[in-house]
């Protein structure tokens, strides 16, 4: 294989929009095909690209020019087209959660052992760059070694419009699969991995969205660092009112008055059936111009904030604020990159050899772990101790 890594996408809806500009973008990436299950995708993609485009994720892995196969598809089907990928020995990009149950998860694990072929996990917003800036500073040891690591995110997720798969837990959905996973890399990768327990309690407030709406986490690693996760996504209280206005992708928060419960009402006036057309039209891939802006600011998946034992670290508009012994500094971090940047670079520097991943088959199986220990916790009301965890550098 040359320098350049021949990459295919299966599945064009709302990851791949994210993900797609950093694809394009980068030197050592060439996509060259693509596949969705709904035409209109397929149409306005190859309309643009002028590559092929396919039905289904079959036939594209078992082309001869393609390397790597980023996989966007639902959760509940990654194992199979991971699976699938690696058999015919292909490199894989797959999105977070790695599946919805731990045997899945394993046998990508296995597979990806066995084939020799590199497997990463994302995006997650442990690739954002105040994050990586965060454990930077805390594995410098300036403020001391980390004592406590805190996520806070309130949004509207469970009523921007879904598929129905997005609102069934057993197929993946739900805030504590589709957010938490984020929440839970972020703690993991700020505390080096190796968590202990969960105790948690899971919130199902709103019969017509029959999933996770909202979870409280404690975490505990094994060198006794807490850590704690709270995500509402019941579109009331927004938490970029505590992350100065700036929201997930690193955009202007647009404001209360005008947005104030706006997809919470819309969902009570649209059928599954309304909604899940809804859900296609808005996300899946229609035109170039359609495509994730860049922020101005850094991004925030809602309020990290990380105690060590000489001071505290938060992020700010433009990087971070360290709050430590005698003064407040403040750390600009560049925003040339992206976090889909920093996946896509973590990817070829891991299929190059140049770099050794954090973000693999099984760190994500050990992310899913953490979200179906909160599950299990929930529902018995008891610490969940957990075995897949491990420490990294």
């Amino acid at each position: 294989m040359s320098d350049s890594i021949r990459v295919a996408i299966a599945g064009l809806g709302t990851a791949t929009r994210l993900m797609l500009r950093a694809l394009m973008s980068h030197p050592n990436i060439e996509v060259v095909a693509a596949a969705s299950v709904r035409e209109a995708e397929r149409n306005a993609f190859a309309r643009d690209f002028s590559i092929p485009v396919y039905a289904d994720i079959d036939e594209l892995s078992g082309l001869d020019s393609v390397d790597a196969i980023y996989i966007a598809t639902p959760t509940h089907l990654h194992v199979e087209h991971v699976l699938m990928t690696l058999e015919r020995g292909k490199h894989v990009l797959v999105e977070k959660p790695l599946a919805a149950d731990l045997s899945s998860a394993q046998q990508m694990v296995e597979a990806a052992e066995k084939s020799g072929r590199v497997v990463i996990v994302g995006h997650s917003h442990s690739f954002d760059a105040p994050i990586q800036a965060m454990r930077d500073i805390v594995q410098s040891g300036e403020i001391g070694g980390v004592r406590m690591i805190h996520n806070w995110c309130y949004t509207d997720w469970l009523y921007r419009p879904r598929h129905p798969a997005e609102l069934s837990t057993d197929l993946g959905g739900g805030v504590t699969f589709r957010q938490g996973a984020h929440q839970f890399d972020v703690i993991r990768y700020l505390g080096g991995g190796a968590l202990r327990s969960v105790r948690a309690s899971t919130g199902h407030w709103d019969a017509s969205r029959p999933t996770e709406g909202s979870h409280t986490v404690y975490l505990e690693f094994e060198d006794g660092v807490c850590a704690t996760a709270v995500y509402s996504g019941y579109d009331r209280f927004p938490s970029a009112e505590l992350t100065f206005g700036i929201g997930e992708w690193g955009h202007r928060a647009p404001p209360s008055d005008t947005s104030y419960g706006v997809h919470r009402k819309r969902s009570r006036q649209l059928t599954a059936a309304e909604e899940s057309v809804q859900k296609c039209e808005q996300s899946g891939y229609r035109a170039g111009d359609r495509l994730q802006p860049e922020g101005e600011y850094q991004p925030f998946f809602g309020l990290t904030l990380i105690s060590c034992e000489r001071g505290d670290i938060r992020q700010g508009p433009h990087g971070l604020f360290v709050y430590a012994e005698d003064r407040i500094l403040e750390v600009e971090l560049a925003s040339t990159k992206t976090p889909h940047d920093k996946v896509i670079e973590e990817f070829v520097g891991a299929i190059n050899g140049s770099i050794e991943p954090v973000h693999t088959a099984r760190w994500g199986m050990a992310t899913l772990e953490v979200c179906l220990a909160v599950l299990e916790s929930a529902k018995r009301r008891e610490e969940i101790y957990l075995h897949y965890q491990f420490e990294i550098e």
